[in-house]
């Protein structure tokens, strides 16, 4: 018999579920799963819990230390929960690609990427993940082309994946600062077939704050950098990203709001890139360049 408790959370605390460690000597911990239910509110996210098992009053206290609401508690029955908590992501189409979990088939039309729910950041489902995609897609279609790529707090490895596939010449690094989203994307872009390395066409993972990191530094300067976080750390990391950056490269900025996307500009445009690309929506994803 397994379980789900659903209660609410802000999206900080949605993101904060990577670096949960409450459940880490439970002898059989739930799955956590975070997503974002309506696009138009977005700080208001919803954590579910899968247990195989009925969770005790104290599972009930650690998740609702977690959230900000009160929680709800089905029965599932004898379905395979963890199909259930990856069946209701619904693939998703950004530009050329396909992002899916394993419950659903790939689309023989697209470029697909298989990417496991074990966690919501990074899967495609948010507008911030999937606006990158479609930033890199129309990069791409209009002729440009990147020999050396950085995916800065890279997650599932979902964006660094894309890029490899757009430009599979290309050398490619893809960092963030929680050792566990680093081995996700290593699990991920084995199931992907992305090769793992130091050499054109492969990818190298590794644990970074910003650019504070020797693998960085020994990479750069990039010509291309992706870095879907917050708009907090977009603006502090302006001057690491402008310094490792070509002179011609392009930055993908995202994981902002509409109405911070004017501080996040004018951080960068200070710095001497330019606006390309200022996307629409609740959460645009910016496109600056930096002169040759």
């Amino acid at each position: 018999m397994s379980f789900r408790v659903t209660l609410p959370c802000s999206r900080a605390q949605a993101e904060a579920l990577s670096d949960a460690d409450a459940f880490a000597d439970a002898a059989e911990p739930p799955v956590l799963v975070a997503d974002e239910p309506d696009p138009a509110k977005p700080d208001d996210w919803l954590i579910h819990a899968y247990f195989e098992r009925h969770p005790t009053l104290d599972d009930i206290g650690v998740l609702v230390s977690l959230g900000r609401g009160a929680p709800v508690l089905e029965q599932l029955g004898e379905a395979d929960w963890v199909t259930m908590s990856q069946a209701g992501l619904q693939p998703i189409r950004a530009g050329r690609f396909f992002v899916h979990t394993p419950t659903h088939p790939p689309d023989p039309d697209a470029i697909n990427f298989e990417i496991d729910a074990s966690l919501a950041f990074g899967t495609g489902q948010h507008a911030t993940t999937a606006g990158c995609l479609e930033a890199l897609d129309l990069l791409a279609n209009n002729g440009s082309l990147f020999a050396n790529v950085v995916d800065v707090g890279t997650g599932t490895g979902l964006l660094a994946f894309a890029a490899m596939s757009l430009w599979p010449q290309a050398k490619c690094i893809a960092t963030d600062i929680d050792p566990v989203a680093v081995e996700v994307a290593r699990d991920n872009a084995a199931i992907n077939h992305v090769k793992i390395g130091h050499g054109a066409g492969e990818l190298l993972l590794g644990v970074a704050d910003g650019m504070d990191s020797a693998l960085l530094a020994a990479r750069a300067p990039f010509d291309l950098i992706i870095a879907n976080i917050l708009a907090g750390p977009l603006i502090e990391l302006a001057p690491d990203f402008a310094k490792a950056l070509t002179p011609g490269g392009t930055i993908i900025l995202a994981g902002l709001l509409d109405t911070q996307a004017d501080a996040v500009v004018a951080a960068y445009e200070k710095l001497g890139l330019v606006l390309r690309e200022r996307g629409f929506g609740e959460w645009p994803v910016l496109v600056c360049e930096l002169p040759g």
